[in-house]
């Protein structure tokens, strides 16, 4: 018979996050695969868990995955943990269960916490619907190209994103509209956590004057779909009369799509057929 793969949720912050079934899963399985064995292993400790570990993160788990099969085939029992959270989100995870299901492994989910989750029913913002978007891409093209996308997405979106990184993503967020509202919480269930609600241009002032800290979950609201829809028509004359106040095509397009959380590409289209201003 073949062992089991078991994935772990772990703290997110307060140690006190962990659940009595996470600890006996550590204590019980032949092997824990651990993103960072050191960061885990202060975990361990903690708990008085002795189970041994092997590293598993995104740089090795293509080779690791086999080896881990191969364990699991063999009858032994893996738990799978990741530095904080659940595996799989954002985190390393997703390849060695989807091993495990093509060769009818059973996988088991030890739930716990989520920053998403968290950040989520904490925000205010509709909880019914929702998308968890992870951490933007890096670059600033495809982060905005990505975004534009997202414009008329009516459900809440949920991200990752970096202290670095905050400012210039709370830029982008202008793509969605200045006044969309959004909350930044910060260093969930940790000591300095902090939640703070207001809209994308009252968030770029805040953090204008002050340095970001800690790890960020940012929860946005969805676009407003009882907005009614405009015509062809009244869009081309709106961007004409931005393009009269001298905006390029590419100006009148991002402002307009601000305006009215359309997307800019199709925005740009329309402002490429029209004649140029007077």
């Amino acid at each position: 018979m073949p062992g089991t793969l078991y994935l772990v949720g772990t703290p997110i912050g307060n140690l006190e996050d962990m659940t009595f079934r996470a600890v006996r899963i550590l204590q019980t399985v032949d092997l824990i695969a651990a993103e960072d064995t050191r960061h885990t292993g202060k975990l361990l400790h903690h708990f008085q868990v002795g189970t041994p570990q092997i590293s598993y993160h995104d740089h090795n788990r293509h080779s690791r995955t086999a080896e881990l099969l191969e364990r699991l085939q063999e009858g032994k029992t893996i738990a799978l943990v990741t530095d904080a959270g659940m595996p799989g989100i954002s985190d390393p995870g997703y390849e060695l269960v989807k091993a495990c299901a093509e060769a009818e492994i059973p996988v088991v989910p030890i739930p716990g916490a989520s920053a998403a989750i968290a950040a989520l029913v904490a925000s205010g913002l509709p909880c019914d619907r929702f998308m968890f978007e992870g951490f933007l891409p890096a670059k600033a093209p495809a982060r905005r190209a990505h975004l534009e996308v997202l414009q008329t997405e009516p459900r809440t979106l949920i991200f990752y994103e970096a202290p670095h990184r905050l400012r210039q993503t709370l830029q982008d967020f202008l793509l969605l509209g200045a006044d969309r509202q959004l909350v930044l919480a910060r260093e969930l269930t940790k000591r300095y956590e902090e939640i703070w609600r207001g809209t994308v241009a009252a968030a770029i002032a805040h953090y204008s004057s002050r340095e970001p800290q800690g790890e960020f979950t940012i929860v946005v609201a969805g676009a407003d779909i009882t907005q009614p829809a405009l015509s062809e028509a009244t869009l081309k004359t709106e961007l004409q009369n931005l393009l009269k106040q001298g905006l390029s095509r590419s100006d009148a397009s991002r402002q307009l799509a601000q305006q009215t959380a359309l997307p800019r590409r199709q925005l740009y289209q329309l402002a490429l057929s029209l004649p140029e201003p007077d």
